[in-house]
């Protein structure tokens, strides 16, 4: 039967507890903004993003994260933010225009298409045409609610010219790829001849 801890010690010895004081001391904390402080969040669920890579005519995911609708305390504007898990970084960053459209993907019921005229997502900002795909056909519909909301309330907000859209920190880890490459057609997400038979019938 093995000894307790303390009766591995010397007898008679006390514990000895060393303190060392610290050579340099860190007082100042450094505060990191996120430019999200002023506005106020009105919808927030787990989804995945992928965009459509018009140079090799293909879906390439985006990231996996929680997708955002936030509202300015001061404009009230809506706009959509969604960042990676852990790494934080920003792969969507919109505002939620009235003449966007949230288009069902073919053979699936719980995922969205939209095209945005700039995503500031990077810099400088780049029109996209972007995939949402939800855990259940119920969170794909409470995001469309959500989404379709903000643009009515957008469209109210009478203003001389479109507001640019707000900053976001960018954090980046250089261990995640910025955009992971889709081998093979996932079945939530729209293939390219759904695209391209979109744009087709809308240049007819």
């Amino acid at each position: 039967m093995s000894e307790p801890l303390d009766a591995l010690a010397p007898r008679g010895e006390e514990e000895h507890d060393p303190h060392f004081e610290p050579v340099i001391r860190l007082t100042q904390q450094v505060e990191t903004k996120t430019y999200e402080e002023d506005e106020d969040v009105l919808f927030k669920m787990r989804a995945k993003l992928f965009r459509f890579a018009s140079d090799s005519a293909e879906w390439k995911e985006r990231g996996t994260g929680d997708v955002r609708l936030l509202q300015s305390k001061e404009t009230k504007k809506i706009r959509l933010v969604m960042r990676r898990d852990k790494t934080l970084k920003v792969c969507a960053n919109h505002t939620i225009s009235a003449d966007m459209k949230l288009q069902p993907n073919i053979g699936s019921d719980r995922s969205w298409v939209w095209k945005v005229l700039a995503d500031y997502a990077e810099t400088p900002a780049t029109p996209e045409t972007l995939a949402i795909r939800f855990a259940n056909a119920e969170n794909a519909g409470q995001f469309k609610e959500a989404f379709e909301k903000a643009q009515k309330s957008n469209a109210s907000i009478s203003s001389s010219s479109e507001e640019p859209v707000a900053e976001v920190a960018v954090e980046a880890s250089s261990t995640e790829t910025e955009e992971a490459k889709v081998d093979k057609p996932d079945d939530d997400v729209p293939t390219t001849d759904e695209v391209k038979a979109e744009e087709e019938k809308k240049e007819e």
